[in-house]
């Protein structure tokens, strides 16, 4: 492993470095990718941050967002960027399966590679951890990477402190989670004045919505909306015929299971998504409901107590029974 020590050397001359997160890249892996982007080109390295997918388009005003690249676009690109690079820090994942093929391209590069992630039992794949599962987001770490163990809080500036706002304010929920600690609330106070627009960082996230996602939206609830008031919980599911038909995009899904959780006497909601390759689901819960166990031990997957995802290789019908085959298993949690 690294000391800090070690890393601060390397970084005290320029070097060439990638940044990478997770599949499906959401605000708090692209504002943490991209604010410490803009802190490490002010200190003069060479970097690139490449994204293993697409990312939702309500991103894309964020700083630098043109200079970052897409693995699945140019393979053999960014593939030659990990071979060439000195460090490679992995942000908002700690599993290399999270960045499908470019895990693999990770793993057997001889690069340094940093891990700054809020999940729980990270892969050890990695040279140097800031990890703290207490954190509200990975945006969060690296505020505390570049101002607490690097020392250069005066090097916060617009860009980062935008990208780094966006991060902590979408993985909060806006600051509404019980994440959203004091300590959270003070750094937000620090990035506002580093010069983050905190209202228009909002607009620019959530009121940024197509026409198609709306009426989507609209489908979800009025259509596909599934109460089961026995167990607490609330079902939206979708299919591959209706992603088609409402030319749904990446993001356009994004938050949607957060309305079937916001119902009253709701506990536990899932949203469950017919895609070509797997069926996926996203679970939000409230209180101590761990949604993280549910799919861990059932959807090969995992996350955070109230925020977790996994997926399945039965079909929409059969994962959606299964799912509720599980629910007399949480009776005693759902109805507390």
């Amino acid at each position: 492993m690294l000391s800090l020590s070690q890393l601060k050397t390397l970084l005290a001359t320029p070097q060439k470095i990638v940044i990478t997160t997770h599949h499906k890249p959401d605000g708090d892996a692209m504002g943490s990718s991209l604010g410490l982007y803009a802190y490490l080109i002010q200190k003069g390295h060479h970097v690139t941050v490449i994204t293993p997918t697409d990312y939702p388009y309500f991103l894309h005003w964020l700083p630098n967002n043109s200079d970052v690249m897409i693995y699945t676009e140019a393979k053999e690109e960014a593939e030659q960027l990990v071979a060439d690079a000195a460090l490679v820090f992995c942000l908002d994942f700690n599993t290399l399966s999270r960045i499908n093929e470019l895990g693999e391209v990770i793993r057997n590069s001889s690069a340094y590679k940093i891990m700054i992630d809020h999940h729980l039992d990270p892969e050890d794949f990695d040279d140097y951890r800031h990890w703290s599962i207490n954190a509200c987001a990975a945006a969060q770490l690296v505020y505390d990477f570049i101002v607490n163990e690097l020392n250069d809080g005066e090097m916060m500036n617009k860009d980062i402190a935008t990208c780094l706002y966006t991060g902590i304010m979408t993985d909060s929920g806006s600051f509404r989670f019980p994440s959203a600690t004091s300590t959270v609330y003070r750094i937000g106070a620090d990035l506002i004045d580093a010069g983050a627009e905190h209202w228009r960082i909002h607009q620019l996230v959530y009121d940024n919505a197509t026409e198609n996602r709306l009426r989507f939206l609209g489908n979800c609830l009025t259509n596909k909306l599934e109460i089961i008031r026995e167990f607490n919980t609330a079902i939206i599911s979708v299919t591959a015929e209706e992603l088609k038909r409402f030319s749904i995009v990446t993001g356009d899904t994004e938050g949607i299971v957060n309305y079937a959780l916001s119902i009253n006497g709701i506990k536990l909601a899932a949203f469950i998504i017919e895609r070509t390759d797997k069926v996926k689901l996203s679970l939000r819960s409230t209180g101590d409901f761990p949604a993280n166990e549910i799919c861990k031990k059932f959807f090969n997957g995992g996350g955070h107590r109230n925020a977790a995802g996994g997926y399945s290789d039965l079909n929409l019908e059969d994962t959606i029974a299964h799912f509720k085959s599980i629910l007399p298993e949480y009776k005693t949690q759902l109805l507390q």
